[in-house]
């Protein structure tokens, strides 16, 4: 599961992958249990925008998605991703096994030993969260409304940025 802001961007980007079998947005890292869009968009949740993805390993490596994850999102803002502002836009990730908390610990040491603007990644990682779906007018939704500002202003271009730098990572238009 992966927090990078609003979940129609993330949700958009990674149903983009090869290798993906599934993306679908909710709620995790809070304390509310069946949270609603509503009741997050407050911020007093505790809660996270996420996405959970079901993928084949085979196909595609838990890093690689680790590396689509933090090149469509800015991991140097703290509980914000340009305009939307609040802890449930944070950047986190929420490892389901011992083996991704351990990978994405190291993939975060490695991109701040890489960086060269000094900006500290903010990203938390939460382990043990529970995953509560969105409610269903969020599935799909840059799919189902590419007309709407948002969705050209701010989920279009970041589309088009991970198409254009990992285009061998992507699943060819049916």
């Amino acid at each position: 599961m992966f927090g990078g802001g609003c979940f129609w961007c993330t949700e958009a980007v990674f149903k983009m992958m090869k290798g993906v079998t599934a993306v679908a947005p909710g709620y995790a890292g809070g304390h509310t249990k069946n949270p609603t869009y509503e009741q997050v968009s407050t911020g007093e949740t505790g809660h996270a925008e996420v996405i959970r993805i079901e993928y084949d390993p085979a196909v595609v490596a838990y890093r690689t998605l680790l590396t689509i994850f933090f090149a469509s999102h800015d991991a140097t803002q703290l509980n914000q991703q340009g305009n939307d502002i609040g802890t449930q836009y944070r950047s986190a990730v929420f490892p389901t096994t011992p083996k991704q908390n351990i990978e994405t610990e190291a993939f975060i040491r490695d991109l701040e030993a890489s960086s060269t603007d000094g900006d500290p990644i903010v990203t938390t990682i939460e382990e043990n969260a529970v995953f509560y779906p969105a409610e269903e007018y969020h599935r799909d939704y840059f799919e189902n409304h590419p007309e709407q500002a948002y969705c050209q202003i701010v989920i279009a271009p970041k589309l088009q940025k991970v198409q254009k730098v990992y285009a061998e990572l992507l699943s060819q238009p049916s």
